[in-house]
């Protein structure tokens, strides 16, 4: 009974739904056949977390994975939740066909049910890169958007990503009352199913052809250099990853006068299977490369491109005088498209004073040179919370009061270079970065050189960042609660680490921070994640934080040089010292099981 039970999604209060999907039924009565209760109670006996992405599960049956059922339970809720007025649906390539389940089958669901209570929908007729859902919010005064997509997740994974009527990701409260609100909405509509008459319906429309013209008319206020693109030699090579980007690219470079970029044609058509690589993520460096690399040396190209599968981030490298690639990493790309934002609006806005009207934003676990350039130029740099939600949200606050916010970014090689989006956009950073790197060789420059200028003008902000593994979430609280009762009392947090004296402590996931008079952190805390972040007396700064959708352990760590330290070497080695000291005295890897990233 009690395998029959969970195959019936019978919930706490005693309702029962079947699943309506056959081949979700089918993987069911395969697991009940087998007798595998372990399997079925993984499906069943928890429900997926509405977090820091919306949803973020695999595909496949029960109330902890992405299927017809959670879709439609998560809009229904989604729906109660809106003011009146349209709402737009996008979604990536990516599909199941163990379970039928796929983002464009998902993003149909999700219609229905709007349909169903009236509610006028923008469905995009076509697979489109995640920012143009939140463009498409403001493009056309819309109360919502929804974009089916886990961006560069595990091929059987997909989401479900919300956006408010201001642009952004939704945030407190609107994710917490959606979270609460889904358990007490579990029963399906009877016309949420209805997929076939809601793409008949007349309150359905395609804002395909319109959103693909709006969007590159958008971004080309950010060309500045149109005569040198038309004429730069500059070869480029572009990788999609088996996503959605390589149309948008290509439109994105056209828009801007840039002879196209050469596309790796092995991964260039959207492929839910990524045959070509072990991760779709081209975060993970050079692996996710290997194709554009080669390409690149066939046609003679510097630099490449890559996009992750829903094409809201880009990676970048460049190929160097050695003859070896140079990744750059998150924040080395930040540092130069930040550079590279306001140069271009300097060059626009001879007004001394207009300055101070303008801000940048990257998240607290990013590089602080933002910080560097917005002392010495005289603008305002802002940290948030991690995440582009945070971002997003107080880019729309600062744009309401008449500021300028000229760019923001996450060390996760996410960009924001327009406020047509208030989320991070692969697409319009393809296309700024492409023209960067055109006007930097008609200086005889490259992006390697421009970087180093900007850390000896700005000061040299050397980082590492990476992750260990961990499953066990009592592993994961011990560790953390180690940290915060570290001399055996409540409330004690560590004053060094190994040869490394500690100055400051903030502590997000508890509220303190001993840089605040009150000890009270400025920054909005949540109990629901992990985050401590160290000031060193030497400069360095590290944040040890648990992912919101992935089973890691994340460290980021950064060491800070006044500008005029240019010894490079000692400051790697400063570094590199450091994060061995954090390693071992504080994650102690071989005591709590914990698995390194792997190579």
């Amino acid at each position: 009974s009690t395998v029959l039970d969970l195959f019936l999604c019978k919930t706490t209060r005693g309702h029962v739904f079947l699943p309506q999907n056959p081949k979700t039924v089918s993987m069911v009565q395969e697991l009940v056949k087998e007798g595998a209760v372990e399997a079925l109670k993984k499906c069943f006996s928890s429900r997926m977390e509405f977090g820091t992405a919306g949803l973020r599960a695999a595909m496949g049956p029960g109330t902890s994975c992405m299927n017809d059922l959670t879709i439609i339970q998560t809009t229904q809720v989604v729906l109660i939740t809106l003011r009146s007025g349209g709402v737009v649906i996008g979604y990536d390539a990516r599909a199941h066909p163990p379970s039928g389940g796929s983002s464009k089958r998902f993003a149909s669901l999700a219609a229905a049910v709007f349909i169903s209570r009236g509610v006028p929908v923008h469905l995009f007729s076509d697979i489109t890169p995640t920012p143009f859902v939140p463009f498409t919010v403001l493009h056309l005064g819309l109360c919502a958007g929804i974009m089916v997509t886990a961006s560069h997740n595990p091929k059987q994974d997909n989401g479900y990503k919300v956006y408010w009527e201001n642009g952004a990701q939704i945030v407190s409260p609107h994710d917490k009352g959606i979270s609460q609100s889904i358990e007490e909405n579990l029963e399906p509509w009877p016309e949420s199913w209805s997929t076939e008459e809601a793409l008949k319906s007349p309150l359905l429309k395609d804002p395909y052809q319109d959103i693909h013209t709006q969007y590159f008319k958008a971004i080309q206020k950010h060309c500045h250099h149109r005569d040198i693109n038309k004429s730069s030699k500059v070869k480029i090579v572009h990788t999609s990853v088996h996503g959605v980007g390589h149309t948008f690219v290509q439109s994105a470079f056209k828009a801007f006068d840039l002879h196209p970029p050469y596309a790796v044609e092995e991964q260039k058509d959207p492929d839910p299977e990524f045959p070509t690589v072990k991760y779709p993520n081209p975060e993970e460096g050079e692996g996710v490369l290997t194709l554009s690399f080669a390409l690149a040396e066939r046609e003679g190209a510097t630099v490449v491109l890559a996009n992750d599968p829903d094409a809201d981030r880009l990676a970048v490298a460049e190929k160097q005088e050695s003859g070896q690639w140079r990744v750059f990493s998150g924040n080395e790309l930040g540092a130069l498209l930040g550079w590279w934002m306001f140069r271009c609006w300097e060059k626009l806005n001879s007004d001394a004073a207009a300055v101070k009207n303008v801000y940048m934003l990257s998240s607290t676990v990013s590089s602080k040179i933002l910080r560097g350039i917005a002392l010495k130029e005289g603008f305002h740099f802002e940290e948030t919370l991690t995440g582009f939600k945070w971002m997003g949200n107080r880019a729309r606050d600062l744009l309401d009061q008449g500021k300028t916010v000229l760019f923001a970014f996450e060390e996760a090689i996410g960009y924001m270079c327009s406020s047509s989006v208030l989320d991070k956009d692969g697409v319009s950073a393809a296309a700024i970065a492409g023209e960067m790197i055109s006007y930097l060789a008609t200086k005889s420059s490259s992006l390697s050189q421009q970087l180093t200028a900007i850390y000896e003008e700005y000061g040299y902000h050397i980082s590492k960042n990476s992750y260990f593994i961990c499953h066990d979430q009592d592993v994961i609280h011990s560790l953390f609660d180690r940290l915060r009762n570290y001399s055996g009392q409540k409330d004690s947090y560590p004053t060094e680490c190994g040869r490394f004296s500690i100055s400051a402590v903030r502590d997000l996931t508890t509220g303190y921070d001993s840089n605040q008079p009150s000890n009270k952190a400025v920054l909005p805390t949540s109990r629901s994640s992990q985050m401590i972040t160290f000031t060193f007396s030497n400069g360095g700064v590290a944040t040890m934080r648990t992912s919101g959708t992935e089973p890691k352990i994340k460290y980021y760590t950064e060491l800070c040089a006044a500008p005029g330290n240019s010894n490079v070497t000692h400051l790697k080695k400063e570094l590199d010292d450091l994060v061995d000291a954090i390693v071992d005295n504080f994650f102690e890897p071989e005591k709590n099981k914990l698995q390194p990233k792997p190579e």
